[in-house]
């Protein structure tokens, strides 16, 4: 078994007080913000250029490269929104770490406002998460009070003014655009690009929007330096990341790790699987958003390129894990009625391409498909990938697509039997 874990972002979450002030400070926290202050801005963002930090929402492009698309003496504000509206089915790293260590977020939001010259930044949350909100609300208290947020922060001259806010529940506010407008008030729709928020974001100024995770990791960044992030990971995909494991496994919760450690790996530092007798049939590496993976691909290095190349995406690196009791049609129909009542419904490829691939699917659970379903599906999908307004409608045909290519047998089974041939009672994981 694997002891390869690097724990930085979840180092004090055992500790009672790790989210007050007191807590943090006590464990190191506050210390690399001076030594960015005392920094020129632009040296702030070359570190964190020099790290190879992508980021860590999803797409893993590269956060000191978007930091430095932000045009400077423009002559207008400047803005950081961190995107905290975590929601896709799967991803949980987010909560935990807002909830356990809000202030490495918030030491985080200081000095990425400070490379980017911003003098407001939100952390955009979601309003179902009253807990988490009361907790951000007050570490942010605590940090006016001692002097990290306001103005001339820590004497330096720098000014800055963090607002938590709590958004309505909509998956589509995950889309930088669509959060973008609904904090400004208005309904969360996707926007038109370009231009891009670096340029025309929050309010018409350029806005840097990141990750959580890619935020927090900002201060271990520059109290280490470049070349210990650097050194962690591989080649291209640098850095440590949170695996989320949930599902058929018999300790889930968040596993922080180089990228590049493998499922296998993972799997064991979990305790192994669930119920030893069965075996592990399916997962997904970055959330519902990024296709199925099987056993076959246990030892694919869990790195943006690794995954990739195996035909997925790491995107959040929440890791479902389904062992062979679960049914994979069931599990991506649930995928696919999320994405269908999540749909925002400003375009018709998503608007009316989730509707039809649901029914499509039901029938083929419910044992009344036929092959001309599957090919509606994939046909569906091929429509809806690349002409919907955002990537929520390319996210649509993932979980069917990817369940047609390794587990076609399966499907055309239901159709055979009539209906589902797994027992429901014996899984509980298809109840995503």
């Amino acid at each position: 078994m694997t002891d390869t874990l690097t724990p930085v972002l979840t180092a004090n979450w055992d500790q009672p007080d790790s989210f007050t002030l007191e807590g943090y400070t006590r464990s190191g926290g506050y210390k690399a913000l001076p030594k960015a202050l005392a920094m020129e801005p632009d040296d702030v963002i070359a570190t964190v250029k020099d790290a190879v930090l992508r980021g860590r929402g999803g797409a893993g492009f590269p956060t000191g490269m978007k930091w430095s698309f932000i045009p400077q003496n423009d002559g207008k504000p400047h803005y950081l929104t961190v995107n905290a509206d975590e929601s896709e089915p799967g991803t949980c790293k987010d909560i935990p770490l807002m909830m356990a260590n809000p202030h490495v977020l918030i030491e985080g939001i200081i000095i990425t406002c400070y490379a980017i010259r911003a003098s407001h930044a939100f952390i955009y949350v979601r309003g179902e998460v009253l807990h988490v909100i009361r907790r951000l609300q007050l570490a942010v208290a605590q940090a006016y009070e001692a002097g990290y947020l306001g103005d001339n922060i820590l004497g330096s001259g720098f000014d800055l003014k963090l607002v938590v806010h709590a958004g309505a529940g909509a998956y589509i506010c995950g889309e930088e655009t669509a959060l973008l407008t609904s904090l400004e008030g208005y309904r969360g729709l996707p926007r038109n690009r370009p231009p891009f928020p670096a340029v025309e974001g929050l309010y018409a100024s350029p806005t840097v929007i990141n990750n959580v995770e890619s935020i927090a990791s900002v201060p271990s960044i520059v109290a280490n330096g470049a070349n210990w992030f650097a050194g962690l990971g591989t080649e291209r995909s640098k850095g440590f990341g949170i695996f989320s494991l949930s599902g058929h496994v018999k300790n889930p919760g968040q596993y922080e790790a180089p990228l590049g450690i493998t499922l296998r790996e993972l799997i064991d530092l979990a305790g192994g699987m669930l119920r030893p007798e069965h075996q592990l049939k399916f997962w997904t590496p970055g959330g519902s958003s990024t296709p199925l993976l099987t056993h076959e691909h246990l030892d694919v290095p869990l790195d943006f390129e690794g995954v990739g190349a195996a035909g997925s995406m790491l995107g959040t690196r929440a890791l479902q894990i389904f062992d062979d009791t679960t049914c994979v049609v069931r599990a991506a129909l649930r995928w696919t009625e999320f994405y269908q009542h999540e749909s925002c419904g400003k375009c018709t490829p998503c608007r009316e391409g989730t509707y039809w691939m649901v029914r499509a699917i039901e029938r083929i659970e419910n044992g009344k498909g036929s092959d001309e379903d599957i090919e509606t599906i994939l046909d569906v999908g091929d429509n809806i990938v690349g002409r919907a307004f955002c990537a929520l409608g390319d996210a649509v045909p993932v979980p069917i697509s990817s369940a047609i290519k390794y587990f076609k047998d399966e499907i055309i089974q239901h159709q055979k039997n009539g209906g589902c041939p797994f027992d429901p009672a014996a899984s509980t994981a298809w109840a995503v």
